[in-house]
């Protein structure tokens, strides 16, 4: 049975799917990982009729730190201001940093891809107040809390530390203050200049109602509150966040300790490595999503993150390989097989589920069945008649199927073509690239005559 719909299999009454992100900068490729895996989890589970709500979060409110640092796109006078506050780069149309690198750039692909939750927007929740409820608790239970990052993670906090971050009124950061005192409706903060290494605080002191969006609680505390608010059933998490006595063990305790709520179903996944190095937003290591989705059409994509487990690692280096087109051409056994025609090597006991999954429209199997009967062409092959002068693509496809292309196959086609001709450009080792002179040179002239 396929991953996805075991884990269907398991569960019973509505669900509600999350996954989300911090907008550090540049979203890389190996980011759609999380987003993928949770919309198969909705799929599946919309398969065997269990009503299900997905939702996809973005962490705007966290400050500009470390992460961004690391990336090009990180602005030094805005480090430790919230993500949200933080200006779009000089020539973005975005309000903001975050919605420039997520909503600019980010969900469209998800878009492409099929992926469609309700989206949301921490620095639009906030403000609303729906979180104040969760900010009073952490702040009545914070020695529960303290005590709980030690046992869980053995993680000192400093003395007197609250489970809260105040948007210092004075220069607007976020990653900079330290909050020591609670009354019962303010809080006492201080904005430190030494507090973190990748940002400077003001030195300003103060107090304020820490709500209403005026502060915003550690990612711990937050994560667990974003569970209980919205009553997520199922959420899973990359591994550098599953460890033992990690994040989500840290959240995972909140939520039952703090909150007297039973955490999520965790699902957690592996990296993207290229290189055997993990894609990373905050290392910049890694494609780009809005440029390999050009070379990469949506079913293969997808079909690239759903083939292993969650729990196995995907190794995938596009630069300067074949790593693109021997993924196509796995795709494309995996639709013959599906469409009963004979292949080569062996299948997945699941490769069917895998198909359906890969597909763009969350429709029904036997759909599924009819897409991967099409005929479509091999990208090996379109890359190298797309480099050979004279020739009509359409018409050799044609004479390869053996009859005029449909509709949808004439569709796949334009779109593999497109896919091949920004793979040659961005892609593609030297040995796959075709130059064809405009003249014989003088010695095979001289050969010839």
């Amino acid at each position: 049975m396929y991953w996805a719909d075991e884990l269907a299999a398991r569960v019973s009454g509505p669900q509600v799917v999350n996954d989300s992100k911090t907008p550090s900068g540049t979203v890389h490729v190996g980011s759609l990982r999380g987003p993928v895996m949770h919309d198969a989890i909705a799929r599946a589970l919309r398969d065997r009729g269990i009503p299900v709500q997905f939702r996809y979060g973005v962490e705007d409110m966290d400050a500009m730190d470390a992460q961004a640092l690391l990336t090009p796109d990180a602005v030094e006078r805005y480090m430790g201001v919230p993500l949200a506050h933080v200006p779009a780069p000089e020539g973005s149309s975005a309000a903001n940093y975050a919605r420039h690198f997520v909503g600019t750039l980010f969900f469209p692909t998800f878009a492409r891809l099929g992926i469609r939750p309700e989206f949301y927007w921490l620095s639009e929740i906030y403000p609303t107040g729906q979180l104040d409820p969760f900010i009073r608790t952490a702040l009545d239970k914070a020695q529960v809390i303290r005590d709980l990052y030690v046992r869980v993670s053995n993680v000192e906090r400093p003395a007197g530390w609250l489970p809260i971050q105040a948007i210092c009124e004075a220069c607007g950061r976020v990653g900079t203050t330290l909050s020591d005192d609670w009354d019962g409706e303010t809080i006492r903060y201080r904005c430190l200049p030494d507090y973190v290494k990748w940002a400077q605080g003001c030195g300003h002191e103060g107090r304020l109602a820490p709500f209403g969006g005026k502060a915003k609680m550690p990612f711990n505390v937050e994560w667990a509150a974003k569970w209980s608010l919205m009553g997520v059933t199922i959420e899973g998490c990359g591994k550098d966040l599953g460890t033992k006595g990690g994040s989500r063990d840290r959240s995972e305790a909140i939520s039952r300790e703090v909150f007297d709520r039973e955490p999520p179903i965790n699902v957690m996944y592996e990296f993207l490595n290229v290189g055997g190095k993990k894609m990373s937003t905050s290392k910049g290591l890694g494609a780009a999503v809005h440029s390999i989705s050009e070379s990469i059409p949506p079913e293969v994509l997808r079909f690239l993150f759903l083939r292993p487990r969650p729990n196995h690692a995907i190794d995938f280096d596009p630069a300067g390989s074949d790593a693109i087109p021997r993924l196509h051409d796995e795709y494309d056994r995996i639709s013959a097989a599906t469409a009963g025609k004979t292949v080569r090597g062996e299948l997945p006991p699941d490769h069917e589920r895998l198909q359906f999954f890969s597909q763009i429209a969350d429709s029904t199997a036997e759909a599924a069945k009819e897409v991967a009967a099409a005929w479509r062409p091999a990208f090996g092959q379109l890359s190298l008649l797309l480099q050979l002068p004279g020739v009509n693509v359409v018409e050799r496809a044609a004479a390869e199927k053996g009859s005029p292309l449909t509709g949808a196959e004439s569709a796949e086609l334009n779109e593999r073509i497109a896919a091949v001709t920004n793979w040659l450009r961005d892609y593609a080792p030297e040995e796959a690239r075709i130059a064809v002179r405009p003249e014989l040179p003088t010695d095979a002239v001289a050969a010839l005559s």
